[in-house]
């Protein structure tokens, strides 16, 4: 994870993606998070399979749509992590 210039953020914790560890940074979102790992797409579409993840960032089109903790069609752009979330993308 690179630091932040002159920012003081509070210790990372880490999140459960498909079952594999991913550290966050308090405050990111579950797509923030996701991005920062280098996880750049991780659904498909119905038609054609065409990757998805981030789009617009601000919940308008859905094709973040991950479950979290047992909860499915979640849009990771607008859900903040919490320590020990588990995140499913498939």
């Amino acid at each position: 994870m690179k630091d932040l210039a002159g920012a003081r953020p509070e210790p990372a914790f880490e999140i459960t993606v498909d079952g594999r560890p991913v550290s966050v940074l308090p405050g990111q979102t579950v797509g923030a998070a996701l991005h920062a790992a280098g996880i750049r797409s991780w659904r498909t579409t119905r038609f054609g399979g065409r990757p998805r993840g981030l789009f617009c960032g601000i919940g308008v089109c859905f094709d973040c749509l991950v479950s979290v903790n047992g909860s499915p069609e979640q849009r990771a752009c607008l859900l903040v992590a919490r320590a020990g979330d588990e995140v499913v993308t498939s």
